[in-house]
């Protein structure tokens, strides 16, 4: 099994891990914070130990895959000998391209890189990078071991082999695998932020309550979980960033946070890492 580096270890990051050990794959888990490394290992090892105390999973499978994930704060140690890169840091352009620009610099000339975005332009993402062909948009969904979409997104240099390699990973890991363009949102994140943004402003109108709202959604049209509900779990300042962004890049005031998020994330109430969003967790 090709070894699979993973950058940042926050929800994303650490389910993405999780998935590839799982799957068989050597992984390297990366961040510059050791007390955020500590956290994501201990909650990797509780949600196996809930899998295999619900009968998902053997415990000998969720010993070897705790066994393949190894910790480390340095990047350059995490990408050596690396076939897959997956970058997982926050949604910041800048950051991103600087994290992806040292990966491929430590990382083997032959190295894919991947970076786990929700709206962001993979052609500006390849921008500082001497090898762009390498370069893809891996798009997970939380949480990682369960959700069973991955995102792929064709940049406008990204080579063919490369698509293929990552279409095949992806059904290894158990997902169900889209490509799309290189297009502000893709698909997933330009009609769920345009749902979500509508419907904060149906409670921040007094429409209905947020509850309503999502039951609304799930009974009248058969969605798993209501946009507010999903809105919490993403976090209200990951989803402000990103419909701020896609308000910019297509023109269009439909993804422009309402003032009611806008208020609630300068007050902290962030979903459900702060124990409050438009539900209380």
């Amino acid at each position: 099994m090709q070894a699979i580096a993973v950058i940042g270890a926050g929800t994303m990051g650490h389910g993405i891990a999780q998935v590839c050990a799982v799957a068989g794959h050597p992984v390297h888990l990366i961040d510059r914070d050791e007390a955020v490394l500590a956290r994501a290992r201990t909650a990797i090892t509780d949600h196996l130990a809930r899998a295999v105390e619900k009968g998902k999973l053997e415990p000998a499978v969720r010993t070897a895959a705790l066994d393949r994930i190894t910790t480390t704060t340095s990047l350059a140690e995490g990408v050596h000998g690396a076939h897959v890169v997956v970058e997982a840091v926050p949604e910041d352009l800048e950051l991103k391209r600087r994290v992806l620009a040292e990966a491929e610099r430590a990382a083997p000339v032959t190295a894919i890189l991947a970076s786990n975005t929700s709206s962001l332009s993979i052609a500006r993402l390849a921008q500082p990078l001497m090898r762009p062909g390498r370069l893809l948009g891996t798009h997970f969904f939380n949480p990682v071991p369960v959700m069973t979409l991955l995102e792929v997104v064709r940049g406008e240099a990204t080579e063919e082999a490369v698509v293929d390699e990552i279409r095949q990973l992806g059904a290894a890991l158990g997902k169900e695998v889209i490509v799309v363009r290189d297009a502000p949102g893709f698909a997933t994140s330009r009609l769920g932020v345009a749902l979500g943004m509508e419907a904060i402003r149906m409670v921040q109108e007094g429409v209905a309550s947020a509850e309503d709202i999502d039951k609304a959604m799930v009974l009248g049209y058969r969605h798993p979980l209501g946009p507010l509900r999903l809105t919490d779990l993403v976090g209200l300042d990951v989803r402000m960033a990103i419909g701020t962004y896609l308000a910019d890049a297509l023109g269009n005031a439909a993804f422009e946070p309402p003032q009611l998020m806008r208020d609630m994330v300068a007050e902290g109430r962030l979903g459900k890492k702060s124990g409050e969003g438009f539900y209380r967790w």
